[in-house]
């Protein structure tokens, strides 16, 4: 299942760390929920992510606060696309699971 959206990337700050991230919409997270899998740790969904020409093979995690899927983006993807917080992503997700 193929899956494209927009959503801007966020910091969510834990302990001494900082993560980035994009949310998936919640009607789109509503479709991945209902793909068939086995469950996997935290609940994640293994994906390979398209963010403009980059693109790399990673998990969407479940998150109650932003109520769908959210999609961590690691820096050397974000320095290479010329990212920052606040910056609205086009994304393209491969969800591989089920």
């Amino acid at each position: 299942m193929r899956i494209e959206f927009e959503s801007p990337l966020w910091l969510w700050e834990a302990k001494a760390e900082a993560w980035t991230f994009v949310t998936v919409p919640t009607e789109l997270s509503d479709m991945i929920r209902e793909i068939p899998r086995a469950p996997r740790g935290f609940g994640s969904v293994r994906v390979r992510a398209h963010l403009g020409d980059q693109e790399w093979s990673t998990s969407i995690f479940p998150s109650k606060q932003e109520r769908g899927y959210i999609l961590p983006i690691k820096r050397a993807i974000r320095e290479t696309a010329g990212i920052a917080v606040g910056d609205v992503c086009s994304i393209h997700l491969d969800v591989i699971d089920g």
